[in-house]
């Protein structure tokens, strides 16, 4: 497990985004990356766990041709930071809702063949998993406590609700992956800063 001095951020700053607040429902597959529950009955994630498979995942998606990674958000929290990490990364967006057989009808008109996927909520992104679970495609998703993992590949367990939550996550991700494919240093920051992948109110 990583020492607090390893996470990506200070964990201020991970705490007060929120990105560990679960919600009162867990799924036997999120129980590994619960660390308690509170009084008031919400689940709290585990940071490190977060903060690990962050990495994880980096070095992943800093693999796949750009243009060959999909990422989707159904969520209206999740659309501003989706289309930032796209355009920073050169990943195809698809955010809003998904028509069906994107990924598994050739004849449809908004027919893709990306070679993986990153969905912000496996149970709002149902419909994009499900076709990319078709057609064999590995799945990286956002998990919260109340997910399920059937589908996916690699969970990256954080708030997957949070408007403040999914601009960290997002930008976290955009600046692992830039620094996995040496686009900039390994201490090196985003040029952007996490408020821009934030939705406005």
């Amino acid at each position: 497990m990583d020492s607090v001095e390893d996470l990506l951020l200070p964990r201020d700053v991970l705490l007060s985004a929120g990105v560990h607040i679960g919600t009162r429902i867990k799924t036997k597959e999120m129980e590994p990356f619960i660390y308690k529950v509170r009084n008031d009955g919400l689940y709290i994630l585990d940071v490190e766990k977060m903060n690990e498979r962050i990495k994880v995942a980096a070095k992943f998606l800093s693999r796949v041709n750009p243009s060959k990674l999909l990422v989707v958000s159904s969520k209206r929290y999740g659309r501003v930071p989706v289309l930032k990490f796209c355009e920073l990364t050169g990943a195809t967006p698809i955010v809003g809702r998904f028509t069906s057989g994107t990924l598994t009808n050739p004849r449809c008109e908004t027919y893709i063949e990306p070679e993986v996927l990153l969905a912000t909520d496996p149970t709002a992104d149902a419909q994009a998993v499900s076709e990319a679970s078709i057609v064999g495609i590995p799945v990286v998703a956002f998990c919260s406590t109340d997910n399920t993992s059937s589908n996916v590949d690699l969970v990256i367990p954080l708030n997957n609700k949070g408007r403040r939550s999914l601009a960290v996550a997002y930008w976290l991700l955009c600046r692992e992956v830039k620094r996995e494919r040496n686009e900039i240093p390994p201490d090196g920051d985003l040029e952007v800063p996490i408020e821009e992948f934030e939705t406005p109110l």
